[in-house]
């Protein structure tokens, strides 16, 4: 029996493993949050380890939150820095398997084609130095059988994300300006949260590895508005405009379209087109 830890369970990576952890005969889910479980803590950790004979480890935990973030150092970094050096001592000590996810912050957004894992990180954010904090921290230890997924701009029927704030927007004005300098891929939590289970069983590494996972195809936030408004007969007059004329406290990366190559070629993982999947999330949410 593969018994599975979720850290950060009520976000949205989180929550969408919940809804189809039944699916997954021989899993054991403990699905936990920070006031049930905190993960910078090593004794409570490997306590709960021990205590429900986990196996492997999804850490779905993560300050997310990226403007906030460049005045709440000092939590960024005990999140996204020391929680996940804490999960990889813990992984190394218990011989248990780790699953880290990450994020296309990492890098600058200056490149011309998609991102390759081994790409040259540049952060511009504290939220993106402190992810990239973490994934350091946790290639220093080396934890065997450990792997870090990095995804980008991720939505779900769960929690506050893009899709829904522009579902209320639309509704609530005339007109939006929408960025359309920022080029990426959007993310369905469900694909990814099924992808991470698929692929546990085939995780057999000696070395922490680093995977790309965004849904396929390319657009910007402009095209993904354009797309959402159209998909619910939403009206508003959409906006293109530059990143310049929304200044933001934290840097967003103009080019963040990841290269999904390395995880489809090891794990026959299947990627879904990134509107075919927003249709499956707009077709929950009406459910």
């Amino acid at each position: 029996m593969t018994h599975i830890l979720v850290t950060g369970s009520n976000g949205q990576v989180g929550s969408e493993i919940k809804d189809i952890a039944e699916s997954y005969a021989g899993y054991t889910f403990y699905f936990t949050n920070s006031k049930e479980l905190d993960i910078t803590n090593h004794e409570k950790v490997a306590a709960f380890m021990i205590e429900n004979s986990i196996t492997v480890i999804i850490n779905c935990a993560a300050h997310t939150a990226v403007d906030r973030a460049e005045d709440e150092v000092e939590l960024s970094d005990a999140i996204n820095h020391l929680a996940v050096r804490n999960l990889a001592e813990i992984a190394k000590e218990h011989n248990t398997k780790l699953v880290h996810i990450s994020t296309d912050y990492v890098f600058d957004g200056e490149n011309y084609k998609p991102y390759v894992e081994t790409d040259e990180p540049n952060p511009q954010s504290v939220y993106g130095k402190t992810k990239l904090t973490g994934e350091l921290a946790m290639q220093e230890i080396q934890p065997e059988n450990s792997i870090i997924i990095r995804t980008s701009w991720v939505y779900s029927s769960y929690g506050n994300n893009f899709v829904k704030t522009m579902m209320r927007l639309g509704r609530d004005r005339d007109k939006l300006g929408i960025i359309f300098d920022q080029v990426g891929t959007p993310t369905y939590a469900r694909d990814l949260a099924k992808a991470i289970l698929d692929i546990i069983p085939q995780i057999e590494t000696k070395e922490v590895e680093v995977y790309h996972y965004s849904n396929e195809g390319v657009c910007s936030w402009y095209d993904f508005a354009k797309a959402i408004f159209e998909l619910n007969t939403i009206s508003v007059k959409a906006n293109a405009i530059e990143t310049v004329q929304y200044p933001t406290p934290a840097k967003r990366p103009l080019y963040s379209v990841l290269n999904k190559s390395k995880i489809k070629t090891q794990f026959k993982v299947d990627v879904p087109y990134w509107k075919d999947s927003l249709i499956k999330m707009l077709e929950k949410i009406k459910e």
